[in-house]
């Protein structure tokens, strides 16, 4: 049986930004975030010298990155942070 993925939400300032992106770039962060809800360790360590941070992770794609925390407790995702260099 296959874990149902963790549900997404987005920081305020992250969700700004997610409403200010073109529509293609918007279609990539989804793409990013639904392959991190399936695996939300798949994506590097946002910092790998922080041993108390493994799960805030940084997902990068060209221009575009994500950084989000992992809550194990209630399986979500929260978008701290979007950058689009566009």
């Amino acid at each position: 049986m296959t874990a149902q993925p963790y549900a997404v939400r987005f920081s305020p300032p992250a969700a700004k930004v997610l409403g200010t992106l073109p529509e293609d770039v918007e279609d990539t962060v989804w793409n990013i975030l639904d392959a991190a809800a399936g695996d939300p360790w798949g994506f590097g360590q946002w910092n790998a010298d922080d041993p108390e941070g493994q799960d805030v992770r940084c997902a990068s794609v060209g221009q575009l990155s994500l950084t989000y925390w992992i809550n194990r407790p209630l399986r979500r995702l929260t978008v701290l942070n979007i950058v689009w260099l566009g």
